[in-house]
């Protein structure tokens, strides 16, 4: 409990430090700024993993997998690739949302601090009651896996997510019928008086959009990083580094997401694989190593694929 305890006020620590010191004055993040602090999540994530190594190995947590250190700092490393991954097509639908709403950039950074907020406790929700089924029922990791396999062929086949129009959802649609909705901004105000009736800025608009999208896309992620452990702080921990690390990630990708267009087969060869790995736990063990592997080597062939045909495609426009 006292590591839970620990963890969990490090990262609203940090929060607080964001909000109230590096971020306090609203400002447009540069690719520049945004990149350092890209470097810095991702460098803190994979010391993280030697942070798990020690706590396992001095029997500081809870491990009820008997799990060696160096398999818990795999899984921990593993875990946090899958949620890195996933979490570029949740950057995609936020840009499309921050387009639709015409959120400044210098606001944005303040949508994206209270939607991690917000995404830590639904994901701390949705990861408490995917462990204590996947324990309790052991027939639920069948399905978790068959989900994420028909997931990863519905992006195969469909390509959805490029049709997201946020004016047009369920869920704007939804919050117009539950109060006023203000067409114009008022600086980094969520809510705006106008004639006695307070009603919400475009701000918390997108905020509430892109809440309600975490939470679409945690079904895909939580039950991807179940198929590689089911210790909670395992998942838990994994799952608020690579949310912590999204937004900067964002600022950094914002100009450039058309250049990684390929990566969605990444991440389509990721959902089946894991979920294939849950569908066949009870006839195949594979090694802690393979699972890195292969997530490791998809992520970064998606990236060289993504650029090469990026560069092919501005010499065919220029030729």
């Amino acid at each position: 409990m006292i590591v839970w305890i620990s963890f969990l006020a490090a990262v609203l620590l940090f929060l607080a430090l964001d909000l109230g010191v590096f971020n306090k004055t609203p400002h447009i993040v540069s690719s520049k700024e945004a990149g350092k602090w890209t470097a810095i999540w991702v460098a803190l994530s994979f010391l993280f993993s030697g942070v798990i190594y020690w706590l396992y190995g001095n029997n500081y947590i809870s491990n009820p997998d008997g799990l060696k250190p160096i398999a818990a700092s795999m899984k921990f490393i593993t875990g946090y690739l899958i949620e890195l991954s996933l979490s570029i097509d949740n950057i995609f639908v936020i840009a499309i949302i921050f387009s639709a709403f015409k959120i400044p950039q210098k606001y944005q950074h303040r949508v994206l601090f209270w939607g991690i907020l917000g995404a830590i406790i639904f994901r701390g929700t949705m990861i408490y009651f995917g462990v204590l089924l996947i324990n309790k029922f052991s027939w639920t990791t069948y399905l978790f896996g068959a989900f994420l396999v028909y997931t990863a062929m519905r992006m195969l086949f469909t390509g959805e997510d490029e049709k997201f129009e946020p004016k047009k959802s369920f869920i704007y649609k939804s919050l117009k019928k539950l109060m006023p909705i203000s067409n114009h901004m008022d600086k980094e105000h969520f809510f705006v008086k106008r004639r006695h009736i307070t009603a919400a800025t475009p701000l918390f608009v997108a905020l509430v959009v892109i809440e309600v999208m975490d939470v679409v896309f945690a079904l895909d992620s939580v039950p991807a990083i179940l198929a590689i452990t089911n210790d909670p702080f395992l998942v838990f921990s994994s799952n608020i580094f690579a949310i912590l690390g999204l937004r900067s990630m964002y600022f950094f990708l914002a100009n450039m997401l058309e250049k990684f267009a390929h990566l969605e087969y990444s991440l389509i060869a990721i959902l089946t694989f894991v979920g294939l790995k849950m569908l066949l736990h009870d006839f195949i063990e594979m090694p802690e190593w393979v699972s890195l592997a292969f997530i490791a080597v998809s992520l970064l062939v998606g990236i060289i694929v993504s650029i090469k045909m990026g560069k092919e495609e501005v010499a065919e426009e220029n030729s």
